[in-house]
């Protein structure tokens, strides 16, 4: 156990995306699963869970990873000026494009057509940025000033670990309305039907 745990070290060391994406495969799903408890789910979706590992480990940890590694080849030094610039540059480069791809790829693996999952980029992509450029900025000054640049990608994925329960939950707001709405025609429906036949019976 102790050899695997050594040689695991080394390869995170050499490769560090692969740390990356290693927690970014555990921590993507965990934080699908606690927004599914904190909104009182019975039973947990364990396949929208399997959702998120895969598109956070196999996408975006690697894409994060060059973005990390691109921002500190434009901006090499660690003082403050250069982690607030890197910090507001990806809010208005990496960070619309992850979200765009966040709500189109989640949807193309739960099998939608293109066209939904364009609409649901559409729906959901300003209320979720509008509180991103909020937050992320904060945490990424952070990151670019006072975390070496091989465990950044780590500190992220910690740091996504609520955001991405935030984004679960942006995720599945759109279908309640749509249910909850899908629901009040039934009944609306149901009634003037039943007030038909009253008129009829007349």
């Amino acid at each position: 156990m102790r050899m695997i745990l050594v040689k695991f070290r080394e390869v995170s060391k050499k490769y560090p995306v692969i740390r990356g994406m290693i927690s970014y495969t555990i921590i993507w799903p965990t934080g699908c699963l606690i927004q599914q408890k904190l909104v009182g789910k019975d039973e947990l979706n364990y396949t929208q869970a399997l959702r998120f590992s895969l598109y956070g480990g196999f996408f975006v940890a690697p894409t994060l990873y060059c973005w990390l590694r691109c921002s500190t080849y434009f901006w090499p030094k660690t003082d403050l000026k250069s982690a607030i610039t890197k910090a507001l540059v990806e809010q208005v480069t990496y960070s619309p494009a992850a979200m765009c791809c966040f709500f189109f790829g989640i949807n193309l693996l739960e099998m939608k057509p293109i066209s939904e999952c364009i609409d649901e980029v559409k729906q959901k992509f300003w209320p979720t940025y509008k509180i991103g450029v909020c937050v992320w900025p904060i945490l990424q000054t952070i990151n670019f000033f006072f975390v070496p640049e091989h465990n950044r990608v780590v500190y992220v994925s910690f740091c996504s670990l609520m955001w991405t329960s935030f984004l679960a939950y942006m995720k599945t707001r759109e279908a309640k309305k749509k249910n909850h709405l899908e629901n009040s025609i039934n009944i609306k429906s149901q009634t003037e039907d039943k007030s038909k036949r009253v008129s009829l019976a007349r």
